[in-house]
């Protein structure tokens, strides 16, 4: 966060304050009461220094309504304050304020958020209005959004309460998310041809797999590279997008083989966490703690509503919230970082924003250089850092390891994870999306571009050397 005046917050950095709430996502923009109006802005972040005429009362109610009408709503922020002041406030506004939209929206995001139910009161009324701002926040696309007829509202959420990603329309997440994928790669196509792209293609898939499995410490493992790309080559885009238990657990199958440690394929039944073990071996620094098995089927659910809400939206957008969701919910016992880059291409594919054979070489551009890792390690890290932090004492590690039902054996001891289920279902995903398209741009511009002009100057190294000497064209190369 920027340094700004904040000694005097108004709207969101009040409730924060008042109730002693920590966050996970970021506030987008965030307000004070100063001296004289002022705007500052740090990137994506945005802080509003207002006069003393603004102040909102010294009330819940009176900040949430700012917060609502001059901020972007953090779905985070309000589950834990709910968690901590509970229904009557929204119930006393509602009553006060029947036929108001924010009381109302607000009514119908306590029970959306909460899953309790409030009294409508008997006189309620007023237009319909969008429980979201789509100005400020990605919505669901006009054909999905729902009337919620008790309080008036339209249901323009893109996901469910258990797993609803934010997305902030901030000036640099607009230009990444009109990334004109098509149209670069057609200007490719116009300059080597269909048939050296095709045939860069087949190269790319392969380089793409081995990547992949570099990336997870696995770069020589030959059989299982020639395996994940096949599975590429012929699932990408095709049959049900896998975010099923169903059909997760066939993609995993193919992509994992027979032999491995998991006596179950699909959805995991055990706890996941990712780390690194120190130099000297003796202590594991745990990076991630991903959502428990039990909350699994509910959050892929999440992330299936999502993709069905947005159709029609930015497929970048729908890619990189694929991908990275389904990395941070960690649903498999292993595959889990192959099947997340797996879905950049398989939405891009399934939106037609590319077309078969071309699968964009994501993993290899990865991979390619440290400063590229460390790039892809410190996205990770937007969403990871801070829910660690808050959650560095509450796990443990015990001395005997559990077996559980998929065959994996951990010693992993976290029966807290009721902090962070706020930060689970409602995590920032902005900057992924504006991560991917960069990395998108470079693999077409640079990774693609140099492929296919490598083979090009193949193709014609080869013709050179056949206009002196007639030979098979094995014998050339």
């Amino acid at each position: 966060m920027m340094n700004t005046p904040t000694s005097d917050p108004i709207g969101a950095a009040w409730l924060i304050r008042y109730a002693s709430i920590e966050l996970v996502s970021p506030l987008y923009v965030s307000s004070s009461i100063g001296g004289r109006r002022q705007t500052y802005k740090d990137g994506d972040v945005i802080h509003n220094a207002y006069q003393e005429t603004a102040r909102p009362l010294d009330t819940i109610i009176a900040h949430l309504q700012f917060h609502m009408r001059h901020e972007v709503l953090n779905l985070e922020l309000l589950v834990r304050l709910f968690e901590q002041v509970g229904a009557d406030d929204v119930q006393a506004w509602v009553n006060a304020e029947p036929t108001g939209s924010y009381a109302r929206r607000m009514a119908f995001l306590y029970e959306w958020l909460m899953g309790q139910q409030l009294a409508v009161p008997s006189n309620l009324g007023g237009n319909y209005v969008d429980a979201l701002d789509a100005k400020k926040q990605v919505t669901s696309s006009p054909a999905h959004v729902i009337k919620n007829a008790r309080w008036r509202i339209n249901d323009n959420l893109a996901g469910t309460r258990h797993f609803c990603p934010q997305l902030v329309k901030t000036e640099l997440f607009t230009q990444a998310a009109a990334l004109d994928i098509a149209t670069m790669v057609d200007k490719l196509n116009d300059e080597f041809g269909q048939d050296l792209l095709m045939r860069a293609s087949v190269w790319m898939t392969l380089r793409e797999s081995k990547a992949s499995f570099t990336i997870e410490g696995e770069g020589k493992e030959l059989k299982r590279i020639e395996r994940f790309a096949d599975v590429m080559a012929r699932r990408t885009g095709k049959g049900d997008i896998p975010l099923d238990p169903e059909s997760l657990a066939e993609l995993q199958q193919e992509i994992l083989g027979s032999k491995t440690v998991i006596q179950q394929y699909g959805v995991r039944q055990s706890p996941v966490f990712v780390s690194h073990t120190q130099v000297n071996g003796f202590k594991e620094i745990v990076h991630y703690i991903a959502p428990p098995a039990d909350d699994i089927a509910e959050k892929l659910k999440g992330l299936q509503a999502f993709m069905e809400k947005t159709e029609g939206q930015s497929a970048l957008i729908r890619s990189a919230v694929a991908s990275f969701a389904f990395v941070y919910i960690h649903p498999l016992a292993d595959g889990n970082g192959r099947v997340h880059r797996f879905l950049i291409n398989d939405v891009l594919r399934r939106d037609q924003i590319i077309h078969e054979p071309i699968i964009l070489p994501i993993s290899q551009a990865i991979a390619e250089h440290p400063s590229d890792r460390h790039a892809y390690d410190k996205i990770l890290d937007r969403v990871s850092v801070p829910l660690m932090e808050q959650i560095r004492d509450h796990y443990s590690f015990d001395k005997q390891a559990i077996t559980y039902p998929d065959g994996i054996r951990s010693n992993l001891n976290f029966e807290d994870s009721h902090l962070i289920q706020p930060a689970w279902r409602f995590m920032d995903l902005t900057p992924h999306v504006q991560y991917l398209s960069g990395l998108i741009a470079h693999v077409i511009e640079k990774e693609m571009h140099n492929e296919s002009q490598y083979l090009r100057q193949h193709d014609h190294a080869r013709l050179a050397i056949k206009e002196i000497i007639e030979m098979p064209n094995s014998y050339a190369d």
